[in-house]
């Protein structure tokens, strides 16, 4: 599976690795990425989503309803 998230749609940044000598070498900025299953209310089921750890803070501040919400209208959720 890829390394995005999935309510926010962070995913693999590129950049360079410099040294002392300032000599430059590719390197990744990986995004800090959870498996986490929630519960949702609404249509008493369970779901498995891969998120961000910003994402389950903003989870737990507005919800898992209205996270899902705001990620199918940014287009980051089917």
């Amino acid at each position: 599976m890829s390394k995005i998230c999935q309510l926010t749609g962070k995913k693999v940044m590129t950049g360079n690795n410099v040294s002392h000598s300032k000599r430059r070498t590719k390197r990744k900025f990986l995004p800090n990425l959870i498996t986490k299953k929630f519960y949702i209310p609404e249509e008493d089921r369970h779901i498995t989503l891969k998120i961000s750890t910003s994402s389950l803070r903003t989870i737990n501040k507005i919800g898992i309803s209205a996270a899902m919400k705001r990620a199918k209208e940014q287009g980051f959720l089917k």
